[in-house]
């Protein structure tokens, strides 16, 4: 089970920082993000039909998504059915708290998702005042001029930063990679930087909008 949330981890780790990288996009304008999103419509054509690659890109992270879910709940209730009684010592006391805050980060990231996908791909309801009718781009930036969007995206990055950090932590100790000191170091050196880099990315773009740095128009 956590060999299987690792290497699901794993991909999701690669898919949040080219999501992140295509999301900056927004800051070169309407006309750059729009241009970014058809591109990516448009990958591999003609091999596969417009918005092929998307789709089998979407399949293969539900897979992920499902497969991740189900490793972290079963070892929640491992965990929970083999310690019936309170830790008496600080440092498993510790560990048990990290343990918990990656479970419910998890769960609230999981929500996030739903009202992300929902809101920018699947349903695309504006919840701005400007109309984006078949413009992703447009969208975005009415979405991210509404205050409390921004907060709760930007709530969902603390969730995915300490997600991050501590889950590449441990994907690295599952896979075998942090057998010494220095290779621990490394470890949460890199849980770190990732963390920080994909929580600063993601957040540029609805701060850049919300205070007026890019536009609609």
């Amino acid at each position: 089970m956590k060999m299987l949330m690792a290497v699901s981890g794993a991909l999701f780790v690669f898919y949040v920082l080219v999501h992140m990288y295509g999301n900056l996009k927004i800051l070169g304008g309407v006309g750059a993000f729009n241009e970014y999103a058809d591109h990516l419509r448009t990958l591999f054509t003609p091999f596969l039909p417009f918005g092929g690659f998307l789709w089998l890109f979407r399949v293969v992270l539900v897979v992920a998504l499902v497969a991740h879910a189900w490793a972290a709940f079963s070892l929640w209730g491992r965990a929970h059915g083999a310690r019936p009684t309170r830790y008496v010592a600080k440092a498993a006391a510790r560990a048990t708290v990290k343990s918990k805050m990656m479970r419910w980060g998890g769960v609230a990231l999981l929500l996030f998702l739903v009202w992300h996908l929902l809101q920018f791909t699947i349903v695309k309801f504006n919840v701005g005042s400007i109309p984006a009718q078949g413009s992703p781009g447009l969208l975005v930036i009415s979405s991210f001029q509404v205050w409390w969007v921004v907060l709760i995206y930007l709530l969902a990055l603390v969730a995915l930063g300490l997600h991050l950090y501590h889950g590449v932590w441990s994907a690295t100790q599952t896979l075998g990679w942090a057998g010494n000191a220095t290779a621990r170091r490394r470890a949460k050196t890199l849980g770190m930087i990732i963390a920080l880099v994909t929580s600063v990315g993601f957040a540029l773009p609805p701060l850049a909008i919300l205070f007026g740095l890019v536009k609609g128009s």
